[in-house]
This record gives structure tokens, sequence and C-alpha cells, in this order.
């Protein structure tokens, strides 16, 4: 199965709208040709296991829209293991004031960023070949980052650690995640107090907010976990 430019734009419209965001005619431009050119290259280069355009469409393009919302304007993002450019880039398409820093592991994945980077005529956005621990050796990094994302990377546990030596002060952690969050939430050091939830992990401590949301046509059931930074 093959979709032109038209059916990306109808399968990324309508299901964003389905999850009460709207998207601007020229980003889901944007959003198709980044579809368009993803479905290119992985048919020479393996950037993703799947590879059915209405998944592709609904479990990278839409997920990745999920956190916009509760992004800030403006905020310096990090994307850690952004594979083939999700959340990092369509959350940059639609919130084109974010600066935002997108690492993996994988040097090709790495490469086809840099590649849609160019294509899309991007700003502010920069792509490495690289992971969290080395970016945390660079000095001038560490508390460097408002916004720390990613989706399908590792255990949440894992994923705060890695994230929270990058993050500023009153910064927040994003992670994008499926049924099984539940239990990795319920294995973590949690405080309740009636009111908030909080998670201690190591010398930082967290504000958690759990926020459910559906995948349309596909009815998936998913997750944000949000955490900020407390550092009083």
């Amino acid at each position: 199965m093959i979709l032109g430019s038209l059916e990306w734009k109808c399968f990324i419209q309508y299901g964003a709208r389905a999850m009460n965001i709207d998207i601007e005619k020229e980003k889901v431009d944007q959003l198709a040709i980044y579809a368009l050119e993803l479905s290119r290259w992985n048919q020479k280069v393996n950037l993703t296991a799947i590879t059915d355009p209405v998944e592709i469409a609904v479990k990278h393009f839409l997920d990745s829209i999920a956190p916009e919302p509760f992004i800030p304007p403006s905020a310096l993002m990090l994307d850690i293991g952004s594979g083939s450019g999700f959340p990092g880039i369509p959350l940059k398409i639609l919130l084109p004031s974010l600066s935002v820093t997108l690492i993996d592991a994988s040097r090709k994945k790495a490469s086809f960023l840099s590649h849609i980077i160019r294509n899309l005529k991007l700003q502010d956005i920069q792509a490495f070949h690289m992971r969290a621990e080395d970016l945390a050796r660079k000095r001038a990094l560490v508390k460097g980052y408002d916004v720390i994302i990613c989706r399908a990377l590792s255990s949440l546990k894992t994923f705060i650690v890695m994230a929270s030596p990058l993050l500023a002060k009153d910064g927040m952690i994003v992670a994008l995640k499926g049924n099984d969050v539940k239990k990795e939430i319920a294995s973590l050091s949690l405080l309740t107090d009636g009111k908030s939830c909080q998670l201690k992990i190591g010398n930082y401590k967290f504000f958690l907010e759990l926020k459910a949301y559906t995948l349309p046509h596909l009815e998936l059931e998913r997750y944000l976990v949000i955490l900020k930074l407390i550092t009083s």
C-alpha cells in the first residue's frame, strides 16, 4: 500500500482533529513531505520496522504530536533516541519557536534526521549522532534543556536517569508510553499526599502527571508521563 501526498495529509489532519489538535495547512504539508521522505528512505535504509502507511501515520506522526498542548513555546527541547525524528521533528513543525536538539546512537538515522531538517528548511533544530551519556559530558549542556522528551527508547527509570543531569531548573521530562507504563510507575519510589504525586530518583524529585490519550484510526491507548522538576 502506497500513499500519495494528499492521502498523508488527510490521515494526519483528520487524525489530529480527532485528538483535538488543529494543524495549519502549511504544517500539514510539511508533515506530508516528511512522511513521503521517510517512506522513500525506508525502502533502502531500515529506519523503522513499521512499514504500513496507516500505522506510520498513526504510530509515528499522530503519536508524536500528542504532547503539543503541554510543551512551552520557545522552550529548548532535547529529543533523546529520536530515531527517524519522532517526536522531535513533528513537534518542531507544530511549534516553530522551539529550539530542538535531536540525538540518536544510529549514524544512518542521524543522517536521515539531518536530511529531513534540510529538506523542510527547518530553523533552530539540529541532529547529532550521539548518546545521552556523551551529551551529559559537555559541561555547557548540563542543566541546559527546558524539555527532554522521548518515545520507545527505554524503561521510564532509565530515561529519567539519562535525562535528569541535562534538565534545566523548572524543566520537564516527557515520556510517551504504552499500556505497560502503569507497572513501570508502580515500581518506582512514589510519594503521594492526596493532592499530587511525587517521584524521587537519585538526587532528583519530580511532580508526576499521567495523561491518557487514544490514537485515532487504530484506537490505541497511549500515555504521556510528564515529570516537572522540583527544585525547592
